[in-house]
């Protein structure tokens, strides 16, 4: 699988480091109780099909990328860097 870095370009997957869902961008407020962190922290998706990730690009600029793909068909269909998607849903 090729990941498209913002700022590096195409690269093999292995420079990056999966995260996991790209929920870990909003999370709650310190004083959202215990509820709300358990859910956060312990309850996730795992759809078959279109999902957005968390990857970190470890061996290369060492940005943190969120990347549209296939689950089923491992097809990339959009990166973008994690600070201007948190940008845009806050």
């Amino acid at each position: 699988m090729r990941i498209t870095c913002p700022l590096c370009g195409e690269r093999d997957r292995r420079e990056f480091y999966y995260v996991g869902d790209a929920v870990a961008l909003n999370r709650p407020d310190p004083d959202a109780g215990d509820v709300v962190w358990d859910d956060y922290v312990h309850n996730r998706d795992n759809p078959a099909g279109v999902t957005r990730d968390l990857w970190y690009h470890e061996s290369g600029c060492a940005s943190w990328i969120v990347v549209t793909r296939n689950t089923v068909t491992h097809e990339v269909l959009e990166t973008a860097m994690a600070s201007d998607v948190k940008e845009a849903t806050s």
